[in-house]
């Protein structure tokens, strides 16, 4: 599958912005165009988990995101949670696929009910109503019951749930590797090549052949 041209990728206030960042630093990597919303809970998770202050300007977002991970001019914006005059809030510029990544479960909810009360949860229902690929990556633990029941009428509406459940057969050595499984997984499923780690199977790390009686 060859990567695709546009991708909506949203951060909510969920635990988890490393896999964020990572998410936003290897599409850029991969010429792919952002359009990027973020959440004021986003900014808070941001600093606390990694030390990173996003700015409340959209423009001011675009200049120093674009400089820390060497966006070409033009390939990343940065948009209000309330501008709905941008590209994802229409069934007319949906964009190639939609990320959340990290997703709080009131994201994932107003996603599954259709509340679209503001750019990330109308990008997500734009994304829906027009068969495009949505990944939601939610990030909480226990799971109760209005949690799965939403997650599961998403599943049935075409999105694909991801949670951050790194693998260890790879053998990880590092938080990085635990988070370049999980952007690995997240970068299949919009259809963007990576070689963040080695596919099972493969001799890099594959594990031994299973023993049959």
């Amino acid at each position: 599958m060859s990567a695709a041209r546009t991708i909506t990728l949203a951060w909510t206030g969920a635990s988890g912005m490393p896999f964020g960042l990572r998410l936003l630093e290897c599409l850029l990597a991969a010429q792919v165009q952002v359009n990027l919303v973020y959440s004021a809970a986003a900014q808070m998770v941001a600093h606390q988990e990694c030390d990173l202050t996003l700015p409340t300007q959209p423009r001011e977002a675009t200049r120093m995101l674009g400089e820390r991970y060497g966006a070409r001019e033009g390939q990343l914006v940065v948009y209000a949670r309330e501008d709905w005059m941008a590209p994802m809030a229409s069934g007319s510029n949906p964009g190639d696929a939609m990320i959340v990544c990290p997703c709080t479960m009131g994201t994932l909810g107003a996603i599954a009910n259709g509340l679209a009360d503001n750019l990330i949860a109308r990008a997500g229902d734009v994304m829906l109503k027009e068969r495009r690929p949505l990944v939601l990556v939610p990030r909480e633990t226990p799971l109760s019951a209005i949690h799965l029941e939403n997650m599961l009428k998403l599943a049935r509406a075409g999105a694909v749930i991801l949670p951050p459940a790194p693998g260890f057969y790879a053998r990880p050595q590092s938080i990085g590797d635990l988070v370049d499984f999980v952007v690995a997984r997240i970068l299949d499923h919009v259809g963007v090549p990576n070689t963040l780690m080695p596919r099972w199977g493969e001799a890099r790390g594959a594990p031994p052949p299973i023993q049959r009686a």
